[in-house]
């Protein structure tokens, strides 16, 4: 018999067990790699597989999403320990497998408080904070990693008090225990109580210190956040952001950006905060400053500036930076489709909106709900309403907020039958009707004229769906009596509101008195509205108007004296359609920087004639200067919308549809102006003014002169 030495065998064990090691390290990083074929192939080559070796690959082949494969590797495991076990419990959860991972846990042989706290954890994670508390009651023995899942999923669900006497339990609380607890009575802008908390805490680090300089800035409180700030012994990135976007949010946008440039470095994320920070308060050409001058700029640096563009106003920038940005081969990402979307929407720019439609079904976006409802929202106020109901026809699992989009959309379209045959499909497939759907649903009833059935909506609110009439449901239902000639129940209606009425409903009330001439309830509405919003020109420009057609010049020029005197300006009305993906706007008389002008007047002049045989006749009490007919005829002949309808019939060919974007109210003159052009043309014409959509075919618009 050969002899052996004793050395030797330990060598022999020593060199296995560091191949066993070895071999583990790269099954690990081979499935870090998403390499999860080759791992499962060096872990069947190993001669000799310890524990560790199964639990990598188990815990791989959850990595992967690929649980079956790991629990039958589990079940083929020689032997096992608690890891093995816990591994199990671990990978069922992150798969979203919680039964599974409960009845996993119910069969184990033995549990530690690892497996107690997965198992706890899982349930706060899925909002289940009964199951989780009832668990954590029947847990043998805590940690205090235990105890701060509990807490810190009580925080999440809102419960801050429940939270506090869990934490007043505590035997050990750690920096981390107290931290959260501080952060939950900053969310609920409970500050005194998270102060002293944050004063008794025998050992603060950079995230306590954090969270109560970001509970002040975020609860207004910046002036206290910023005493804090100073005295702060270590600052991080997070601390200077959050301090940064404190200022931002409460207007004081200079302090943020002095504090911006005293920063020692300044990552992509600070820079993007700030971007934001200067686009909320308006001051786009810095916010663009700072986009220019980054060497490194990642997803949401650019969506953050396309969100500047969008919410300043400045829709044709965010076109032309969405443009770039998919020329330097950035990948479309959720916030700036949604900034897109609006812009499209804003400027009803269709072969834009067309194009991103596509680039969001190649990102799979559009499976989306918010998504959905934001195509359908850029379809109806590009005037698409067919191709709305589309992508609204295709989803199966439809949310209020879809409901709300296609049921205003029709309304805004003159579809009153339409839009409330939408709403009563939306109650019997079981969803509540919300503040927003009454409003799509008065609104139908408003813009179609239909009396009885808007009262009957507005009746059964909160009879019947409990929810309480808010300003925006008696405005739509002062405008709607109002337009139908039934002033005086308007008037009751306004003086009956449980809340005293604000602008929007007076001002539908003055539209109303507009419409019918009331130029006493006029005037007491508009001086109302001057009360309430004595900055706004609308109200009188409206009351000029009401003037104006009368032929009551001198009241005409008090009210322009009055303006001037206040420094309110009217926004002078525009008018743009797009052609080729480019946007072409006519401010009426203002227009002759257009290169296409002079043909466009020719076309003016030539439909003239045909306009006159099929009765045209200028209504010169559209005009609001003290004008001679012929001078007013000529006024009006530039209005806007006329120019960009003319421009319309040069560029696009027959059968197209023309779509025109106004930004105030169509005026009357020209509503019934392009009634007769889309007959002797015919063509299919579609306005969008402030009000409404105004869809002319064949001498008729689809508002039937009710707008």
């Amino acid at each position: 018999m050969q002899y052996v030495s004793s050395k030797r065998i330990a060598t022999c064990m020593r060199y296995s067990t560091y191949a066993s090691k070895s071999s583990n390290t790269q099954i690990s990083r081979l499935i870090r790699q998403g390499q999860i074929h080759n791992a499962r192939k060096l872990f069947y080559e190993m001669p000799k597989r310890d524990i560790a070796s199964w639990n990598s690959m188990i815990a791989g082949y959850f990595q992967c999403h690929r649980p079956r494969e790991a629990r039958h590797l589990f079940d083929e495991m020689p032997e096992r320990n608690i890891v093995s076990w816990n591994n199990l419990v671990s990978g069922y959860v992150k798969n979203g497998m919680l039964r599974d991972a409960r009845k996993l846990f119910d069969e184990m042989p033995e549990r530690n408080v690892v497996s107690w706290t997965t198992m706890v954890r899982a349930y706060m994670q899925e909002g289940m904070a009964l199951e989780a508390e009832r668990l954590f009651e029947l847990m043998p023995e805590r940690n205090v990693v235990s105890w701060t899942v509990m807490l810190g999923g009580l925080i999440r669900a809102g419960r801050v008090d429940d939270a506090r006497r869990l934490y007043d339990r505590m035997p050990e609380k750690d920096v981390v225990a107290r931290t959260n607890m501080i952060a939950g009575y900053c969310q609920k802008g409970r500050l005194v109580e998270a102060r002293e908390l944050f004063d008794a805490m025998p050992k603060r680090n950079v995230v306590s210190w954090t969270i109560m300089i970001d509970g002040y800035a975020r609860n207004g409180e910046v002036d206290v956040a910023r005493k804090l700030f100073e005295v702060m012994p270590d600052k991080n990135e997070v601390t200077w952001s959050a301090m940064m976007m404190g200022y931002s949010q409460c207007g004081r946008i200079e302090e943020a950006s002095e504090l911006f440039a005293a920063m020692p470095v300044k990552s992509v994320g600070t820079c993007n905060g700030m971007i934001i920070g200067f686009g909320q308060n308006g001051e786009v050409a810095k916010a663009r400053e700072i986009f220019n001058s980054m060497s490194e700029k990642d997803d949401w640096t650019w969506s953050a500036m396309i969100k500047v563009y969008e919410r300043n106003g400045f829709e044709l920038e965010a076109l032309r930076m969405f443009s770039v940005m998919q020329q330097e081969g950035i990948h479309l990402n959720f916030p700036s489709s949604i900034s897109i979307l609006s812009v499209c929407a804003s400027l009803a720019s269709l072969d834009h909106g067309r194009q991103m439609h596509t680039e969001l079904i190649k990102a799979q976006f559009d499976g989306d709900v918010f998504v959905s409802s934001g195509l359908i929202v850029m379809y109806v106020r590009c005037g698409d309403l067919v191709k709305a109901r589309l992508v609204f026809n295709r989803f199966a699992l439809k949310d209020v907020v879809m409901w709300n989009s296609i049921i205003t959309g029709y309304a805004q379209h003159g579809l009153g039958t339409e839009a409330l045959q939408l709403f009563h499909e939306m109650c019997s497939a079981g969803h509540a009707p919300d503040e927003v759907t009454f409003v799509g649903a008065l609104s139908a009833c408003g813009y179609s004229g239909m009396v009885n059935k808007g009262r009957e909506i507005f009746e059964s609110m909160k009879s019947k769906y409990m929810v309480n009439p808010g300003m925006e449901h008696y405005a739509c239902m002062v405008d709607l009596l109002g337009r139908a000639g039934l002033i005086t129940e308007a008037m009751d209606l306004l003086n009956s509101m449980q809340i005293e009425a604000d602008a929007m409903v007076w001002g539908a009330l003055l539209g109303a008195c507009k419409i019918h001439m009331n130029m006493d309830l006029a005037e007491v509405a508009a001086k109302k509205l001057v009360i309430l919003e004595p900055r706004n020109p609308g109200h009188y420009v409206l009351l000029s108007n009401i003037y104006a057609s009368k032929g009551m010049w001198h009241d005409v020029t008090e009210i322009r004296k009055r303006m001037t005197k206040m420094k309110v300006r009217k926004s002078p009305g525009c008018s743009w359609m797009e052609i080729d993906k480019k946007v072409h706007v006519f401010a009426g008389v203002d227009s002759e920087a257009h290169p296409d002008l002079p043909m466009i007047l020719k076309t003016l002049e030539n439909l003239a004639g045909k306009l006159k045989e099929a009765g045209y006749q200028a209504d010169g009490s559209f005009a609001l200067h003290d004008l001679d007919d012929e001078d007013k005829a000529l006024t009006m002949g530039y209005h806007s919308e006329k120019l960009a309808v003319a421009f319309g019939l040069l560029k696009l060919p027959s059968g197209m549809p023309i779509r025109v974007m106004k930004n105030l109210r169509a005026c009357g003159d020209c509503h019934s102006a392009i009634k007769l052009i889309a007959k002797v043309t015919g063509r299919e014409i579609i306005l969008r003014d402030a009000n409404r959509f105004h869809h002319f075919k064949d001498g008729s618009c689809s508002c039937r002169d009710y707008w």
